[in-house]
C-alpha cells in the first residue's frame, strides 16, 4: 500500500487499515481504459453453487458471508422467495481470497478491510497484486521489492498472489454454468470462461 498513513505518498509495502480515523489511501488509478472498458461490459453472473465450487467453500459459508456483510454478490442480492444470489468474476475471486485468509488464522477484521480493498480497486491492479499476512495484519504488495521486504522482518508471512487465484477461479468456471445479466440465458460449460477471456484479452 504506498501510503504513509497521513496522506503522502511514499513506498510501501503498508498494511491495510480498516479504522475509521485512519487516513486510508485511495485505490491507485488504472492506467488506460482498457480496465473499465472490461468491467462495464462485464455481463456474466455466477449462482451461489458455481460461486461456491469455483472458490471451493461451502454454501453455508457463502450464506453466512452474505448475510453478514462480508462478500455480498455485487450483481443481484437475494430478495425473497425464488430469488437467488448472483455473483461476479470478481466476488468469486473474492470469496477464495477469504477462504484461504480464513484458513491461515487471519483476523476476521483484517479480512473485512481486505475485501473492502479487493472491491475498490481495478481488474487489472488485481492481476499484479500479492497479499501478505504477519497474522497481525494485511499488507498489499505490488513488486517483488516489497515482498522482499516483508520476508527480511524475520516473522512468519503468509502470501496470497491473487493473479494466481485469478486464474484458477477463471479455470474453475470455464467448466460451470454461468448466467447473462442482461437476458438471464444460461451459459453452460466453456462459454463463460470464453466469453471471459475474450473480454480480458481486450482489457490489455
Amino acid at each position: 500500500m504506498r501510503s504513509s498513513g497521513d496522506g503522502t505518498a511514499v513506498g510501501g509495502p503498508y498494511p491495510l487499515h480498516s479504522s475509521a480515523a485512519d487516513h486510508s489511501p485511495k485505490p491507485m488509478a488504472v492506467q488506460g481504459s482498457g480496465d473499465a472498458t472490461f468491467e462495464n461490459s462485464e455481463q456474466i453472473g455466477y449462482r451461489g453453487p458455481t460461486a461456491c465450487a469455483a472458490a471451493g467453500i461451502t454454501y453455508r459459508q457463502l450464506d453466512y458471508w452474505a448475510r453478514t456483510g462480508l462478500v455480498e454478490p455485487s450483481v443481484r442480492a437475494a430478495g425473497g422467495s425464488g430469488t437467488q444470489r448472483l455473483y461476479s468474476f470478481r466476488d468469486v475471486v473474492v470469496l477464495k481470497v477469504v477462504k484461504r485468509f480464513l484458513d491461515t488464522g487471519v483476523s476476521l477484521q483484517n479480512i473485512r478491510t481486505t475485501v473492502q480493498h479487493l472491491r475498490e480497486r481495478g481488474f487489472c491492479d488485481l492481476e499484479r497484486m500479492t497479499l501478505m499476512s504477519d497474522g497481525a495484519a494485511v499488507y498489499e504488495c505490488t513488486s517483488p521489492g516489497e515482498v522482499h521486504d516483508l520476508l527480511q522482518g524475520g516473522q512468519g508471512i503468509f502470501g496470497i498472489a491473487v493473479g494466481v487465484v485469478w486464474r484458477d477461479v477463471e479455470a474453475a468456471l470455464s467448466q460451470l454454468h454461468g448466467e447473462r445479466i442482461d437476458t438471464g440465458e444460461t451459459l453452460i460449460g466453456n462459454n463463460p470462461g470464453d466469453e471471459l477471456a475474450r473480454r480480458r484479452n481486450r482489457a490489455v
